[in-house]
């Protein structure tokens, strides 16, 4: 063994050399398709203002004020109820990653619905929580009798509700998770609402959550359209905002990426024209998939829509030679045989991805 083997087998733990960092392709000269990313810059004019803002920026001093503002245009922006706080993440992924830190009390298992998003497993695993996961029906419906059951048996500290789900799409039976979040409630457990794909969603839990004091609300303006900026913002009872917010990182948002949120919420108007265009081009995008044969495309509330085809690794390889970069997303759980995950973009994109996925098939 090599010196730098035993230094590694020494100090870096085991289970985390046994995992797999997580994946990004590379996208250089492909219509990028592949990470629900917002397809559309800001107009040249709104461009030239946020540079000029950005320029001003004291980058010489620790964020302060700033975030101080964008806590409270953010809490504007979404009406957030009375009795509810906020706190702020370098993506929801960090927020993901604080309610571990916070909730790792003796024997604490994080649960979630499966397929889903994977840091909710990855930081509970990292920050030494079991993860329990339960099968989605094979319509990547909730299974209710199982989240119960397994709510019932494991009395978990946080149990994750995407809401529409990643990689799936859906929004699921609010009269189920009614009941799953009851359930949880009576095992002192909390819900959290993973709102990411809220912009494109016909329904929310934010409004609902004032009337439970165990319910919290995750979002991101990745989706809005700062995919760059990298900011995370978690909603819920004050009391358990204050809580959880004291193992954020000082300073953890940059004064860059504030300032920036800050220019994009007072120009909402924009990114709201987007994510209606996004809606459009979905609707357009689903119905166009639907006529090509041997294509499922299951009901989408996100920006992406999910694919099954005949043979998905030949389609995931068609595409990619002609240009157009997507997830393939089969080997990440049986249930997701033969799928692919299509990010919506803008009509040419959509269009270009259409001719190559007809071509791939």
């Amino acid at each position: 063994m090599s010196a730098l083997a035993e230094r590694l087998r020494a100090t870096i733990r085991q289970d985390v050399q046994s995992t797999h960092a997580y994946a990004i392709q590379p996208s250089a000269g492909m219509v990028k398709l592949d990470a629900m990313e917002n397809p559309f810059a800001l107009p040249p004019e709104l461009q030239r203002e946020l540079g000029e803002r950005l320029g001003r920026v004291a980058i010489n001093r620790y964020p302060v004020a700033c975030v101080a503002d964008l806590a409270a245009a953010l809490k504007a922006h979404i009406a957030l109820p009375p009795g509810c706080g906020l706190m702020l993440g370098n993506g929801s992924d960090e927020l993901i990653d604080l309610l571990a830190v916070a909730c790792d009390v003796p024997g604490a298992t994080v649960l979630a619905p499966l397929p889903g998003f994977v840091m909710y497993e990855m930081s509970a695993r990292l920050r030494g929580l079991r993860f329990v996961g339960v099968s989605l029906t094979a319509d990547f419906e909730l299974d209710e009798p199982a989240m119960l059951a397994a709510i019932e048996q494991q009395r978990p500290a946080i149990t994750y509700i995407a809401y529409p789900n990643n990689p799936t799409a859906n929004l699921w039976d609010d009269a189920v998770i009614d009941r799953i979040v009851a359930a949880v409630g009576r095992q002192s457990g909390l819900v959290v609402f993973d709102e990411a794909y809220q912009p494109f969603a016909s329904r929310s839990w934010l409004q609902r959550m004032a009337a439970h004091d165990h319910v919290l609300v995750l979002r991101t303006l990745s989706k809005f359209g700062l995919a760059g900026v990298r900011l995370g913002y978690l909603c819920g009872p004050s009391a358990l905002i204050e809580q959880i917010d004291k193992v954020r990182p000082p300073y953890n948002v940059s004064a860059l990426n504030a300032e920036a949120a800050l220019f994009a919420l007072q120009h909402a108007d924009e990114y709201a024209r987007q994510a209606a265009l996004l809606c459009e081009q979905r609707a357009q995008l689903m119905a166009a998939l639907q006529a090509l044969p041997g294509v499922r495309p299951f009901p989408s509330e996100a920006n992406m829509i999910l694919v099954r085809v005949p043979d998905s690794k030949r389609a995931f390889e068609g595409l990619k030679a002609r240009g157009v970069l997507v997830k393939h997303i089969a080997g990440l759980h049986p249930l997701l045989a033969n799928c692919l995950r299509l990010t919506v973009g803008t009509p040419p994109e959509n269009a270009q991805l259409l001719r190559a996925l007809q071509e791939s098939l």
